[in-house]
């Protein structure tokens, strides 16, 4: 798989993501997704995609126009894609979120089309599963927290799965994400993947 991470691409100068969309890197990282790879991008990562076209939709200033780092807590809405196989429908998870930049937006009618296709994988919920206004950290359109394009092998989050994979670290339910494109890839992916690649 490939994991674009968090951080300050380009030091997000000019916008988060915009100048890292041009890195050399990311024509091999639509070429793999577009064999069918799984393409994870967590928050820095995930505004890299939007940039990039792999995803649809756009990143803003959280609303309260301050930095957020704070735990939160997400519902996993699918359970087909690389990612979230491992999880149960209507899991909430607790994971950490770091960003100034994690509002989600996009069109109204894009927002229609991505909850008709079930693109929106993960969604800001209280711990019922319920996504209100006071647990939207950052103003995101249908609380959106994460969602995939339209093939469900490519996924951005805003939170981190990686710094919530041991209890030490104040939760382990990130794991689960790894867990499940580990699962993903042992059922067969990868060796249609590389044969897919090889022949390109």
């Amino acid at each position: 798989m490939v994991v674009l991470p968090g951080g300050f691409s380009y030091g997000d100068y000019l916008r988060t993501g915009a100048i890292a969309r041009f890195s050399p890197i990311m024509a091999e990282v639509q070429r793999f997704a577009e064999a069918g790879g799984p393409v994870l991008g967590i928050c820095n990562g995930f505004q890299i995609l939007l940039e990039a076209g792999m995803l649809p939709g756009a990143m803003l200033r959280n609303r309260t126009v301050q930095f957020h780092c704070e735990h939160v807590l997400i519902k996993v809405e699918q359970t087909d894609t690389p990612f979230t196989v491992a999880c149960r429908p209507g899991q909430v998870l607790r994971i950490p979120i770091a960003h100034g930049e994690g509002n989600y937006y996009a069109e109204p009618d894009v927002i229609a089309r991505l909850e008709k296709n079930r693109q929106v994988i993960f969604r800001y919920t209280n711990e019922q599963g319920i996504p209100t206004d006071a647990s939207n950290p950052n103003g995101a359109a249908a609380n959106i927290a994460g969602l995939c394009n339209e093939q469900r092998n490519v996924v951005g989050l805003m939170p981190h799965p990686e710094r919530a994979c041991e209890l030490a670290l104040g939760s382990s339910d990130g794991l689960v994400l790894f867990e499940s494109v580990i699962d993903y890839v042992k059922n067969g992916v990868g060796g249609h993947l590389s044969r897919t690649l090889a022949a390109r």
